[in-house]
């Protein structure tokens, strides 16, 4: 199992180029905007569901993340490419907080942002961490949650990714059979892009 200061390093590292951007994206409070001020939309979760949608085309495009993974240095050792994977689905559930109304800078919202990541194992963290885990979790649920428990989730989030990026799967097709490794990674990519923006929605909409 990795330590905790490796999985710190990683969801920190993640949590922070999805606020900031990773050149040439910007980071997910100005892609959240972008989204805000189109008036073609009913409301925010036409607004959400635009958003996903275009981040997962993003996903499917062979090269995008790789391209993307080319430009980052990593704080542990964990593929460039799926690295760059998180980090645009981290901002793209930065955006969508920050579209329903969320501030990316507080510490609970930053966690939330962390367990959309795991996709429809989100609970897994909490369990770990010591909360009972309900139906359904909202960003309402994490505001009377301490902040030294919202590190023990920050790290199971962490040792979950980590122990994601050691596991074998599918996405090794493309060492097999490199004419089609482009297209089978990035379908992976856009289904898991697509898992954690409906994930997001369902914990950012009020």
């Amino acid at each position: 199992m990795p330590d905790d200061s490796k999985a710190m390093k990683l969801v920190n590292y993640l949590v922070d180029h999805a606020i900031d951007g990773v050149p040439p994206l910007s980071g997910c409070e100005s892609l959240a905007q972008e989204y805000r001020i189109d008036q073609s939309y009913d409301d925010d979760d036409h607004r959400v569901k635009s958003l996903i949608r275009w981040e997962m085309s993003k996903n499917f495009t062979s090269g995008f993340i790789t391209g993307l993974g080319g430009l980052i240095t990593l704080p542990i050792a964990i593929p460039a490419a799926l690295t760059a994977s998180w980090i645009v689905q981290a901002r793209m559930s930065g955006a969508i907080a920050c579209i329903y109304g969320h501030s990316i800078n507080e510490d609970r919202v930053r966690t939330l942002v962390l367990l959309s990541l795991l996709g429809d194992a989100v609970k897994e963290p909490l369990k770990q961490a010591g909360i009972k885990v309900g139906t359904k979790i909202t960003a309402q649920v994490f505001e009377a949650i301490p902040g030294k428990v919202l590190i023990a989730i920050n790290k199971a989030v962490g040792f979950r990714l980590i122990t994601k990026a050691g596991q074998t799967g599918i996405v090794n097709l493309v060492k097999i059979v490199p004419v089609v490794g482009g297209a089978v990674g990035g379908t992976v990519d856009a289904w898991a892009c697509s898992t954690v923006g409906d994930a997001a929605q369902k914990i950012f909409r009020p």
